[in-house]
């Protein structure tokens, strides 16, 4: 009696004793496992498991993953709509830190041990911690639009929390550290140091700021653009980096008349007049800047505090007034609530010293309470013949 008939692949024996499945694809063409069995009873559950993601619509070509993962990326970075920044900072980690080990891999041979693996060499080699982490996103990043594009079944980047970039906390400068820093550095520079510390703006939004932006009456500046610097020196005018970044932020009354002052002073004429100029006449490049900043910070004698982190002071600052997280986000600029819930966290803590401050002097208070109470309740003791009726 003749066998039954297989409905789905064909199994055959090798002469080696081993089984090879094949079966015949959505695309008409003949696949064969990629390996051999050693019982046709795993060659026949190969072929079932194949037939069943046939039947899902999970099927995808085992060729469309023989491309190597170089030009693949390249493309990738490519094909996206992304600032010059922004793809420059991609083709630095592609070139410097993916390609060297991945560049001629093929994306269906890049496994979780592979990246692992790359991983752990690249910090054993003293590559940052942040440089790594920025490159594993990409990476990730990458795979997922191969997954997405049906090369590859599943994305090789699974290690959890390798793309989380930990940045250590930078200092916060007080109120009177940003007015001494104002002080202390070039008079045109003053209302920018000042509007960083109690705007919170950028350096990049503060450099790209037109009179048009200030509107003096309503005491407020709109963001729409910031300045960024390339790596090759050339300079790119550009949105800010989300749809929040473009806001509108109230400026301190504390500073509006310093402001005024600086507009009639050092700010280009016209409605597009650049708020702040050099003393030449063009944009602050910002290594230029950081000598003036330097400067100011050692006359001031305040050490260890970058430009930015005055940014975090307005940030503090907001966060101290009880202001919401959705308030915090729309001044800082922020389309998560991530940030802000960090400063309001810093300001609760704040708030907890606070408290513990008043419970101290209010246990002080009640002691010295205690004590007058005690002492007017005591009897004064009768002197010698006192009598009583």
């Amino acid at each position: 009696m003749a066998g039954k008939r297989r409905q789905f692949g064909r199994v055959r024996k090798l002469p080696s004793g081993h089984y090879q499945a094949r079966y015949l694809g959505p695309d008409g063409l003949l696949r064969p496992a990629p390996e051999t069995f050693r019982t046709k009873r795993d060659a026949d559950d190969w072929l079932a498991d194949k037939q069943s993601e046939l039947r899902r619509g999970d099927w995808h070509d085992p060729d469309a993953g023989k491309v190597e993962f170089g030009p693949y990326a390249s493309d990738w970075i490519t094909e996206r709509e992304l600032t010059a920044t922004t793809r420059q900072l991609y083709r630095s980690l592609l070139h410097h830190h993916l390609v060297p080990t991945f560049g001629a891999v093929v994306l269906a041979e890049i496994s979780p041990p592979a990246v692992r693996r790359w991983r752990a060499d690249k910090l054993a080699s003293g590559t940052g911690p942040t440089t790594v982490a920025k490159a594993y996103a990409l990476l990730r990043a990458i795979l997922g639009t191969a997954v997405g594009d049906q090369m590859i079944r599943r994305n090789p980047c699974t290690i959890k929390g390798a793309s989380t970039v930990h940045t250590p906390e930078r200092p916060t400068a007080t109120v009177q550290e940003v007015y001494a820093l104002a002080q202390a550095i070039q008079p045109r520079y003053r209302v920018l140091v000042l509007m960083a510390g109690f705007l919170g703006l950028r350096w990049g939004e503060l450099v790209g700021l037109h009179r048009r932006d200030i509107d003096l009456d309503h005491g407020s500046v709109r963001v729409r653009r910031a300045v960024a610097e390339l790596a090759n020196g050339q300079r790119e005018i550009k949105a800010p980096k989300s749809a929040a970044g473009k806001r509108t932020v109230a400026i301190p009354a504390a500073i509006l008349g310093e402001l005024r002052d600086h507009l009639e002073r050092f700010a280009e004429p016209g409605a597009d007049g650049r708020v702040f100029i050099g003393a030449k006449g063009a944009t602050p490049r910002r290594n230029h800047f950081n000598r003036l900043w330097h400067k100011a910070c050692a006359d001031a004698g305040i050490k260890g505090l970058h430009f930015h982190d005055l940014r975090h002071t307005g940030n503090t600052l907001a966060a101290s007034t009880g202001a919401s997280t959705r308030e915090l986000m729309a001044r800082m600029g922020h389309s998560t609530a991530r940030a802000a819930l960090i400063y309001q966290h810093a300001s609760a803590d704040r708030d907890r010293l606070i408290a513990d401050a008043v419970s101290d002097l209010v246990k002080k208070g009640r002691k010295a309470t205690g004590k007058r109470a005690k002492n007017k309740d005591r009897k004064p003791k009768g002197h010698a013949g006192d009598t009583t009726g």
